[in-house]
């Protein structure tokens, strides 16, 4: 065996005997060189086999941590894909974002990262610079499909992934919201069925409500993707018009397909004529070494509607995203110009213009960086908090933890006691058109580490001990 490969195997070792636990940290490049007396590329190239066997996580200027492993489902339970002739999320939705908008709640429910992380003033420059030098006629000119260098840009930096995409075939949008919908309208008409995972973003639940539509939820196996076999099995059953996916930084669990789950997804759609909707949005803030491709990237068909925003990692309050529509490019267009007409004009020449002067990269690994290391605080802190009670996901990016209790913990009733008491949360109920997340929760981990945010963390411990303690004080009194 190779020297790389030795010390690949007694990492390994140690990480299946619990040396390393999940979302540690393992030594250093430099402390393995002098440990083992090897060379910094041979501990390179044994760092680099474990990633690719999924052990391990690279992390920007942090170092390689542990990943965690696939989590194995209760005794006696079955994965199984859900069925629903009709979605009813809106209300719930609607509460919960409405609530967790208030200035005095510690921000635990937010979906929006912390905004200090944000470049504001020199996105405020750019589009001062923007509005002195706006031509009147852009305003017709940036109609649908959207002002030309900012659709160049985006498609030069998909070319920079090996990814050819024809600027004439993006669409920009006030958001990535407005493009998954637009892209799901496109593809469907009223009653029509839409595969989604479970658990998944509530707003493809939203936009399936609004438009009428049936889905069917197919479970995630945790920290490789949508479950194959049920999703064949559902193409197989039913007339399914569009699947509505995330292949990087899933929402809510925060995990990356692996590049074979990503082709062997594509071509099992690609056999049944099926067009992917990939929600992209997160992948600028993976925690990897390099960005991981989309799962388009494998659509040998080119029927597939890749979206992807700014708001999550450069602009938030700009709302600019954009749809790679391939052929669907002239439909979206008309669907849009019913709807919203068009994106707003100088956030588009604003950030075109920041695109063309560079340095948006480098706003990037900083963004990544800082949330790799307040999930990985935040974490910390849970586990100490509750230790064998719950199971906390492992994100390859982003800025969310998902927390699952046992089948007892009932995510609404405590997200209406967090409010009570100062804090919001995101209820597991949120993420599944049929409420079978309740017993979960999702947490924003993207705030600096303060004590009002330990003694929320604290609070929100004791609200969920108490509500579990009377099931387990009656359970206890009926014993023998």
């Amino acid at each position: 065996m190779s020297r790389y490969g030795q010390l690949a195997a007694l990492l390994q070792q140690q990480i299946e005997s619990g040396l390393w636990q999940p979302g540690e940290r393992i030594p250093s490049i430099r402390q393995s060189c002098k440990t083992h007396g090897l060379s910094p590329m041979t501990v390179l190239q044994a760092y680099q086999l474990l990633e690719s066997r999924g052990l391990i996580l690279a992390r920007p200027q942090s170092g390689y941590y542990v990943k965690a492993a696939t989590s194995p489902l209760p005794a006696g339970t079955a994965q199984q894909a859900r069925y629903s002739g009709s979605v009813d999320i809106n209300d719930l939705v609607f509460e919960v974002l409405q609530a967790s908008k208030s200035r005095e709640l510690v921000p635990l429910g937010l979906a929006v990262a912390d905004p200090a992380l944000f470049p504001h003033p020199q996105l405020g420059r750019a589009l001062a610079s923007c509005m002195r030098r706006l031509d009147p006629f852009s305003t017709v000119a940036d109609l649908p499909p959207g002002n030309e260098a900012l659709r160049r840009a985006i498609a030069q930096r998909y070319a920079s992934e090996g990814m050819a995409v024809d600027p004439q075939q993006i669409i920009i949008t006030t958001g990535a919201m407005e493009a998954l919908s637009l892209s799901l309208q496109v593809l469907t008409e009223p009653g029509d069925w839409v595969v989604v995972e479970s658990p998944t973003f509530y707003g493809a639940l939203q936009a399936i409500e609004r438009l009428k539509l049936k889905v069917v939820e197919i479970p995630v196996i945790p920290g490789v993707g949508i479950d194959l076999a049920l999703l064949e099995e559902a193409l197989a059953q039913r007339p399914i018009k569009a699947c509505w996916l995330m292949g990087n930084v899933q929402h809510p669990l925060g995990h990356t397909m692996p590049d074979g789950h990503k082709q062997e997804l594509m071509a099992l759609l690609n056999a049944h004529e099926v067009p992917l909707v990939e929600d992209d949005v997160y992948a600028e803030l993976y925690f990897g070494r390099e960005r991981p491709r989309p799962i388009k990237h494998w659509d040998a068909r080119g029927d597939s509607l890749l979206c992807g925003s700014w708001t999550k990692c450069l602009a938030p309050g700009f709302r600019v995203g954009w749809v790679v529509a391939g052929s669907h490019a002239e439909r979206i267009q008309r669907l849009q110009l019913m709807s919203t007409l068009s994106t707003n004009v100088p956030s588009q020449l604003a950030l075109a213009d920041m695109l063309r002067q560079g340095g948006v990269d480098a706003h990037f690994r900083r963004l990544r960086h800082t949330l790799a290391q307040r999930q990985q605080q935040m974490r910390a802190a849970l586990l100490r908090l509750f230790q064998d009670e719950v199971h906390i996901s492992t994100p390859d990016g982003g800025y969310f933890l998902w927390l699952t209790f046992d089948a007892r913990l009932d995510s609404r009733a405590l997200y209406a006691s967090a409010i009570e008491h100062g804090l919001s949360i995101a209820p597991g109920a949120l993420f599944s058109s049929q409420g079978q997340h309740n017993h979960c929760l999702r947490l924003n981990s993207s705030h600096p580490w303060s004590p009002a945010l330990e003694a929320a963390l604290a609070e929100l411990a004791a609200l969920i001990h108490q509500q579990l303690a009377p099931q387990q004080d009656a359970g206890n009194d009926k014993a023998p």
